[in-house]
């Protein structure tokens, strides 16, 4: 009886003693109450910053996570089966992780590689752009329910990431300033909103215009043929495929092209320093692979058509050729792509006879061959697709076109066919109305409509790789809602050309400037 008596005497003072180390140890120090001060400082400045009112709700739980301790957040901790325990330390470290990076690239920086060749050679196919989100000011979440860190898809899954409803309302957060000329810009493809999974480029919008051009009925045809098409979505807007090219025209303005010029307002634009145009180059001989490594032209742009000059002295003289008579014939290299830097150097090999732009030679050629200019490379304008009004232009030249401004007016009295064309996108698919045209009239959401007004800014984007980029003038404005952001600078450049042991890696690019020649 004496034994058992001291036994629980002893128990007793040893579960005292283990309560008073729990108390220590649940007891807020000075660490803790600091973290809690400046964990709940952060919440109150973010729901300043995005008027999400609803954050409020974590400061109880941050107060129990620091002081209170009510909720045992940690008793995992405690787990005597070490197993377990180690697997929810790394549950742990993986959600915090997958949150952290989540909430840094929902608000703060995202992470965009470049895919294709538009915007050489200020950006390079295989640059890793960090993209501040925060330069024009944040976009609030408009698809809020979503796996993290996916745009559309889930990998390996290949299947939806996001669901439909709720869509929350268009709004940026307070910072950041405007988008300004020559802004090398991310944003979500406008034409992107529908979407054959089967086909994303080109875009369905131009798919429908192909086969309705070609007599096969183009929306109906695209529908119901889901064995080459797969199935038709659409997507949200911040669930678009990311797109990035360089700001040329801002709201308000009148943009428009001759001979590979751009003009604003009638006034003519510097170009950007790395813009490139594709030429037609004569030489005496054959140009080898390593003319064109030194040249810095990317295999992506190695799209060449080769062939004699075979032309008669006048047909040269038109073209801006030079006539070799009997002397041994002469080569014609079509599509080179090169910037200015490019076009002085290669104008100094001793083999080349005559290097003319090729938009320029496309003229002169269809010039003297009497053929259609919908017959070359050009771009359909207005850039609405369907649509029943239609004209073409000259690849190289872009008619003036005004590009709409928030609060701005567009009247319905004269050039109806062709302003219900060039701005039916904006009214129906960016700002959300039904617009009927009927006999020459307007319809709005039902009523007849004499004018218009934007609800938003638009802009115009164009790849610095001029003759080689599907940009603004293939399909159209960009709204201001599609801005995503601002590129800062590159975190790592591979090129895809070469081996890692033959300078994939181009180091001379890592860290530097994202907004190449502004």
């Amino acid at each position: 009886m004496k034994l058992d008596k001291v036994s629980d005497t002893v128990n007793h003072a040893n579960a005292d003693k283990q309560d008073e180390r729990n108390k220590k140890k649940n007891k807020a120090g000075l660490r803790q109450w600091l973290s809690c001060i400046l964990a709940c400082i952060a919440c109150l400045v973010f729901v300043i910053w995005t008027g999400y009112w609803l954050t409020l709700i974590l400061i109880p739980f941050i107060i129990d996570i620091y002081i209170t301790k009510f909720i045992p957040w940690g008793a995992w901790r405690n787990l005597e089966n070490k197993y377990l325990r180690t697997l929810f330390e790394w549950i742990d470290a993986i959600v915090f992780a997958l949150v952290g990076v989540w909430f840094i690239t929902t608000f703060f920086f995202q992470n965009y590689q470049i895919p294709t060749s538009s915007l050489e050679k200020s950006l390079l196919v295989g640059d890793f752009l960090c993209v501040s989100k925060m330069s024009y000011g944040t976009r609030s979440p408009m698809t809020p329910l979503s796996v993290p860190l996916t745009l559309h898809t889930i990998p390996f899954l290949n299947c939806k990431s996001y669901l439909d409803k709720p869509q929350l309302k268009y709004q940026r957060f307070k910072s950041g300033g405007q988008v300004e000329r020559y802004d090398i810009v991310v944003f979500n493809y406008p034409a992107g909103d529908t979407v054959p999974l089967k086909v994303s480029n080109p875009d369905y919008y131009i798919l429908c215009e192909e086969y309705k051009r070609a007599g096969y009925g183009g929306r109906d045809y695209i529908l119901n043929n889901k064995d080459k098409f797969g199935e038709i979505v659409y997507r949200p807007v911040d669930r678009r495929e990311n797109y990035v090219k360089r700001c040329v025209g801002l709201p308000g303005e009148t943009i428009s092209m001759v001979d590979d010029t751009t003009y604003i307002d009638g006034k003519p634009l510097l170009n950007p320093e790395n813009m490139q145009l594709k030429y037609v180059v004569q030489t005496t001989n054959m140009i080898s692979h390593k003319v064109w490594d030194d040249l810095g032209i990317s295999f992506e742009d190695r799209v060449f058509e080769t062939q004699n000059v075979d032309y008669d002295s006048l047909q040269c003289k038109n073209l801006g050729l030079k006539y070799t008579g009997n002397a041994p014939k002469t080569y014609l290299y079509k599509n080179v792509f090169m910037d200015s830097t490019m076009l002085a150097k290669l104008s100094k090999k001793p083999f080349i006879v005559t290097i003319i732009k090729q938009n320029l030679f496309n003229k002169r050629l269809r010039t003297f061959d009497n053929v259609a200019a919908s017959d070359y490379y050009t771009y359909a304008v207005p850039y609405v697709y369907p649509s029943d009004y239609r004209s073409y232009c000259e690849a190289g030249d872009f008619p003036p076109t005004w590009i709409p401004q928030r609060g701005a007016t567009i009247k319905f009295d004269q050039d109806v066919d062709y302003k219900v064309a060039a701005y039916r996108r904006c009214i129906v698919n960016y700002e959300g109305n039904k617009l009927d045209y009927k006999n020459g009239v307007v319809y709005i959401n039902g009523e007849k409509a004499d004018s218009y007004t934007f609800k938003f800014d638009y802009y115009f984007m164009m790849g610095d790789n001029r003759d080689n980029s599907m940009d603004s003038r293939a399909w159209g404005f960009v709204p201001e809602d599609h801005i995503v952001g601002k590129p800062m600078f590159i975190w790592l450049s591979l090129d895809k050309d070469k081996g890692w042991f033959s300078g994939k890696i181009r180091w001379n690019r890592i860290f530097t400037n994202g907004n190449k020649n502004k």
